[in-house]
């Protein structure tokens, strides 16, 4: 019987369970100090800040925030603030109106159904405005220490580019993580492969040549190291050396 031919961008295979500890070993060993890189204070300000970064980077959103969250310290401040408010603030960052709203939204519902009160509770999370499975996931994680798996751009490539948990959609991918990373492991993973997915395992080239974890990867051919560009060779013949003259 023929064997499955290894994994591309374009055709995943399923990483081999033998290889899935050694494979996040080596993440963790790679980003031992793992954790989110947006900014936050409190369960609160954590909250709009993953909000804020759909469809933005990390770093758009620290620089909007920085202000902001010197200007507010809860969901009634947020409230009092009002959409145009908070738009002054979060204009560089795209989506920033239905952001605007949510934000607004999620405070607001914070203030009436839970004493203003980030909620540790999925269903109760995901009812607020702007917020889906992926944020929910975030704030289980980084706030309450629950071993949740949020699928962003970068799981989501990884999961499918590594073979570690191949899948068509974002809640496939994340099904196949939570059953196939030890457990032991869990509670950290999201930050190993986003933070690997962010800065080795990248959209365009993943840089195989520096991943830890490549032996244990199953996506083939591996990226190889980029040659060293040559110097620039030397002019032949006699260099003539001008003198300028002083007035």
């Amino acid at each position: 019987m023929a064997q499955a031919p290894p994994a591309t961008a374009a055709h995943p295979v399923r990483m081999p369970t033998r290889n899935v500890r050694p494979f996040m070993q080596a993440l963790a060993d790679q980003w031992p100090d793992a954790r989110t890189e947006l900014t936050y204070r409190d369960p609160f300000t954590l909250l709009v800040a993953v909000v804020l970064s759909a469809q933005a980077t990390d770093a758009s959103v620290n620089r909007a925030t920085a202000p902001l969250f010197k200007k507010i310290d809860g969901p009634v401040a947020m409230v009092a603030l009002g959409e145009k408010g908070l738009g002054d603030f979060i204009k560089s960052i795209g989506l920033w109106q239905s952001k605007a709203r949510a934000v607004i939204g999620l405070s607001q519902s914070l203030l009436d159904n839970h004493g203003g009160e980030v909620p540790h509770d999925r269903e109760a999370l995901e009812a607020l405005p702007g917020v889906g499975r992926k944020t929910a996931n975030v704030v289980l994680n980084v706030v309450f220490g629950e071993a949740t798996i949020a699928v962003d751009t970068h799981l989501f490539r990884l999961g499918n580019r590594t073979g570690l948990a191949p899948g068509k959609t974002p809640r496939a991918v994340e099904d196949g993580l939570l059953k196939r990373i030890p457990k032991d492991m869990l509670l950290h993973a999201h930050h190993w492969l986003i933070l690997h997915g962010r800065y080795i395992c990248k959209a365009r080239t993943p840089e195989c040549w520096r991943c830890g974890a490549a032996p244990w990867c199953a996506y083939r051919p591996k990226t190889p190291e980029p040659r060293a560009k040559q110097p620039a060779a030397k002019p032949r013949g006699r260099a003539t050396a001008i003198e300028v003259e002083g007035g």
